[in-house]
């Protein structure tokens, strides 16, 4: 153990702060969701209880946090929750620090690379964890494209599972693997793994280009209408998940609803109109994880392909 491993344990001990790891967790008895009487400490053990899971799709990414510091409120709204994009001026030493130019400024980034910097981001409050598309190695060539399948409130999960399986089909005809999991909502996310070649606005026309075929193909099902007034039973694919700096909810991340639902990696073989999103919650995924022979999305780190030359022209002839 390090020296600053110990003193945190130290300074830990003498503030009668439980340690998850080597993090000291200050209010462990504070009521997290009030739904299920989950505290922050039960939180905290979540995440160290899923890191080895959660971390390849997290470490060397900036991250935007959504921080509810009170817990989430009685009624299951999020009200008191806010997101946290740059890091203020303190942070937990178990979380990396990252420099990133945008429009006007330069903004501070957290990054997360370890089972305690995870612990440390509940430890600040954090119940989201959302990530970039790219790496702090090579933020301007993203690594993925996701897509966001958004159903309006009158849209069923048979059809959100009809959806993604629609986008895997279309991307497959363009030979490109793809990856699906659950978003802790009602949504799933289709994910392309890419070698970092392409550029953010190269995977953003990509992106847009899928969602204008698939609304193009069946526009009683899907929609590019962001307001959700008027698209209760239209689906949206939300492309903009792929801009620069913007980002979406990691895998194995809890979120600011009422259930404590988490965001899941599903095989396609698995989706199916049976297994809800509701299924996966803090309390069922780690014995989710404990059971599986494998991981769901076995082989996506190994996946080497990049966006097909004149993808956009082809999904515009569609």
């Amino acid at each position: 153990m390090s020296t600053a491993q110990s003193v945190r344990m130290a300074r830990a001990a003498a503030a009668d702060r439980p340690l998850v790891g080597t993090v000291g967790i200050s209010h462990p008895d504070r009521v997290i969701y009030p739904d299920q009487g989950t505290t922050k400490l039960a939180l905290a053990h979540y995440y160290e209880s899923v890191a080895d899971a959660m971390l390849p799709h997290v470490k060397g990414r900036p991250l935007t946090l959504v921080r509810c510091p009170d817990g989430i409120a009685a009624d299951g709204r999020a009200d008191t929750c806010f997101y946290m994009k740059h890091s203020k001026l303190w942070a937990p030493p178990a979380l990396r620090r990252v420099r990133i130019r945008e429009k006007t400024k330069t903004g501070e980034y957290l990054v997360a690379d370890t089972p305690d910097a995870l612990v440390s981001l509940v430890q600040m409050g954090v119940v989201e964890v959302h990530t970039w598309n790219s790496t702090c190695d090579d933020l301007e060539r993203p690594d993925r494209v996701v897509l966001d399948i958004d159903p309006g409130v009158d849209v069923g999960w048979p059809a959100v599972v009809d959806a993604a399986r629609q986008i895997r089909d279309l991307l497959g005809a363009l030979g490109l693997q793809t990856f699906v999991k659950t978003t802790g909502g009602r949504g799933l996310h289709v994910v392309v793994p890419l070698v970092p070649r392409a550029d953010w606005q190269e995977c953003l026309a990509f992106a847009r280009a899928v969602a204008e075929a698939l609304t193009r193909s069946d526009p009683g099902s899907f929609t590019m209408q962001f307001a959700r007034a008027g698209r209760e039973r239209l689906m949206l694919i939300d492309y903009l998940r792929n801009n620069r700096t913007n980002t979406s909810v990691a895998a194995f991340s809890t979120r600011a609803r009422h259930g404590a639902p988490v965001s899941v990696p599903l095989t396609w073989r698995e989706l199916t109109t049976k297994l809800g999103p509701e299924r996966f919650t803090m309390a069922t995924v780690p014995a989710r994880l404990r059971r599986a022979t494998s991981d769901a999305w076995s082989g996506y780190f190994e996946v080497r392909q990049t966006l097909p030359p004149h993808a956009v022209e082809a999904l515009n002839r569609m």
